[in-house]
């Protein structure tokens, strides 16, 4: 069993094992002498025409992901935290499911509303008290 198949994903998040890529470089995080040596860093490559992800998802995950982007329309995650190859291939398999989940949770639909009688009075009345305040800072009339 995979590490997608592990994720208890929403129906709606289909990412078929063919839209991933891999490619393993050298890392620059920790290692020591070891990190000359060894390819231990991830480049996750999602294919994102390939995915089976729904219209308005696949949307929201491109506006999500922003930079992370190309214009081959592929969504480029890189992960260097752990020395361990293993481990950073599925820190970047979680971070793209942390991704899909976020893109998967629907905006809510904002319904305009319009102020109450009481709120435009009171705003006002809150408007001419301070600008009685205000009058009062000036200078003094001359009563001559």
């Amino acid at each position: 069993m995979n590490f997608l198949d592990r994720c208890n994903l929403n129906p709606g998040a289909n990412i078929p094992e063919n839209a991933l890529s891999y490619r393993f470089v050298r890392s620059s995080g920790p290692g020591g002498q070891h990190v000359n040596k060894v390819s231990t860093a991830v480049q996750l490559r999602v294919q994102l025409a390939r995915t089976r992800l729904d219209k308005p998802v696949l949307e929201r995950l491109i506006r999500l992901a922003g930079h992370l982007v190309n214009a081959r329309g592929e969504l480029v995650i890189n992960a260097d935290r752990f020395r361990s190859q293993v481990r950073n291939r599925e820190d970047a398999l979680a971070r793209l499911m942390a991704l899909v989940e976020s893109a998967l949770i629907e905006p809510k639909k904002r319904i305009p509303t319009r102020p109450s009688r009481t709120q435009k009075r009171l705003r006002k009345n809150t408007k001419k008290k301070r600008g009685r305040l205000k009058k009062l800072r000036g200078k003094p009339a001359d009563d001559s």
